[in-house]
């Protein structure tokens, strides 16, 4: 366990934020949760710049009052400037005013205009007909007392703890919706302490609201680094999950380089000579409208072009060619990705395996996302598996074999349908990962873990599922609640029913496509 990073208090158990949330629900009425995370979370956004200006004003008075208003000395700090009438002081003096609305969008504008890094990324709608001018007020009064007025980082991070929880949140609200935009947080952590992205360059390719990037900076942090260390890149297609993205990195304090185009990485690869020491994923599951045709050759297919009818392959090959030599990856995807032999899946997971880029397998636990409660799986990759450094630790030569973990047996349940990974449970996976890789105290664990050689893997067809090697019996029934076993059923069934609708269309429209002949004998 002694790799686990140390609970802190911006990262340990949640206290006032769930009941900063619970007053600020109260105040959403009938508004849609999806339109309200925006109003929410610029507010508080609006409220973390403001407050990092006045503290750093506040000490330049004191200190070198000329330099008070001089905008070079606040950005020297990484420090946003905020105009007069954008400040906080100056929206909480009127938030009882029936003109609230556009109080706050004149302020974002201002904002934008002055800081070219933020521009296009703030909500400025607050002034619309559909928005209670009495809610706004409320709302400044609630975020108001969040805080700190100093000029160390203790405001930033507890304003930071607010916007995640916040965003978890919603995510929980919108139920599917919310899985675009969100990955729940001991998912990414299990991810972050399994890589280590000590120092280095981290890209994720479909970045949602940034919380691989969040947890990244944590991880540096917990174990001695900076921010800083680790040089952050992304890409979203969604414009407005990209706004939230660079909101939660600036609230944050942490610098990125996250493109937005509405073709996606596929199609304008934004960063194409980009090579990355660490990539995290959460791609959209089993997407069969990615355009795959239109880009059936393409150097990023090393290892066969990836069907059209599911991206689930090209952005594994994606995330490859990304990888620096000795890079390693972490990607969530659903669980066929494991065994599926559809439209040349198989053959190319075989040549994976045979090009030995593969070098963890796990398998998740159901229940633990807000879009589905079907299990899924994450793909651990490493382009050069023969060495490397793993923080301050060498790594073995581990060609020609792959680590298999169940964890599906880990995890507790947090509310009816929700499950999460506590420490333990992120320590157990973590530890096992870095002891078969460094060579240091690893076993094979009879239902949990299994090191397979390829040679193995090959005799069970190249199906990756942990299952298949590390012996996991079955969980038997009664063993599981029955409201949960009933949900995991249903969420399976309906996969299914949607797949096969999917391949009913798929062979009516090829049955409309072949062309009969005509047998009518002739004249």
């Amino acid at each position: 366990m002694a790799r686990a990073a140390k609970k802190t208090t911006a990262g340990g158990d949640l206290g006032f934020e769930a009941e900063l949330f619970r007053a600020a629900d109260k105040l959403r009425g009938n508004m849609e949760p999806s339109d309200y995370k925006h109003v929410v979370l610029g507010l508080i956004f609006l409220k973390h710049i403001s407050e990092g200006f006045e503290a750093k004003h506040a000490q330049l008075l004191a200190e070198y009052p000329e330099g008070a208003e001089d905008e070079d000395e606040y950005r020297a700090d990484n420090i946003f400037w905020v105009p007069k009438g954008a400040r906080w002081s100056h929206l909480q003096a009127n938030a009882k005013q029936p003109g609230i609305g556009k109080v706050i969008d004149d302020a974002m504008l201002e904002i934008e205009k002055v800081n070219p890094g933020l521009k296009g990324v703030l909500p400025k709608d607050y002034a619309r007909p559909g928005l209670n001018a009495v809610m706004l007020g409320e709302l400044i009064d609630l975020i108001s007392g969040i805080g700190f007025k100093d000029a160390s980082n203790a405001s930033r991070d507890l304003l930071g703890r607010v916007y995640e929880y916040f965003l978890g949140q919603f995510a929980g609200s919108e139920g599917k919706r919310g899985g675009e935009f969100y990955t729940p947080r001991s998912v990414v952590r299990t991810m972050v302490e399994m890589l280590e992205p000590y120092k280095g360059r981290v890209y994720d390719p479909c970045c949602g609201s940034g919380g691989m990037f969040v947890q990244s900076e944590k991880f540096v942090e917990s174990h001695g680094g900076r921010i800083g260390d680790i040089a952050i890149y992304g890409q979203e297609s969604n414009h407005t999950t990209w706004r939230l993205a660079m909101m939660n990195l600036a609230v944050r304090g942490i610098d990125a380089d996250i493109r937005w185009n509405s073709e996606g990485s596929f199609h304008k690869d934004e960063l194409p000579d980009l090579r990355a020491d660490y990539v995290l994923a959460n791609p959209p599951f089993n997407i069969s409208d990615w355009g795959g045709d239109r880009i059936k050759q393409d150097a990023r297919w090393q290892f066969g072009p990836p069907p059209a009818s599911n991206a689930n392959f090209a952005w594994l090959q994606h995330i490859l060619h990304h990888l620096a030599p000795t890079g390693t990856a972490g990607v969530i995807l659903a669980n066929g990705s494991m065994s599926s032999t559809q439209n040349g899946e198989g053959d190319i997971r075989r040549a994976m395996v045979d090009g030995d880029v593969i070098d963890c397998m796990i398998a998740m636990p159901g229940q633990l996302f807000y879009s589905t409660q079907i299990p899924v799986c994450i793909w651990f990759l490493a382009k050069d598996k023969s060495n490397g450094i793993g923080r301050d630790k060498t790594l073995r030569d581990r060609r020609g074999e792959i680590l298999f973990i169940d964890a599906r047996k880990l995890g507790h349940m947090v509310d009816r349908t929700r499950r999460e990974f506590s420490d333990a449970d992120i320590a157990k996976i973590a530890d096992t990962y870095h002891a078969w890789r460094e060579g240091e105290g690893y076993a094979d664990v009879p239902g949990f873990a299994c090191a397979a050689r390829h040679d193995v893997i090959a005799g069970h067809g190249y199906v990756l599922t942990p299952g298949r090697y590390v012996g996991a019996e079955d969980v038997e029934a009664d063993a599981v609640p029955f409201a949960e076993r009933f949900a995991i059923l249903q969420a399976t069934l309906e996969e299914q029913f949607a797949e096969s609708a999917r391949l009913t269309e798929v062979i009516r429209q090829r049955l409309a496509s072949v062309i009969v002949p005509d047998e009518r004998p002739n004249a």
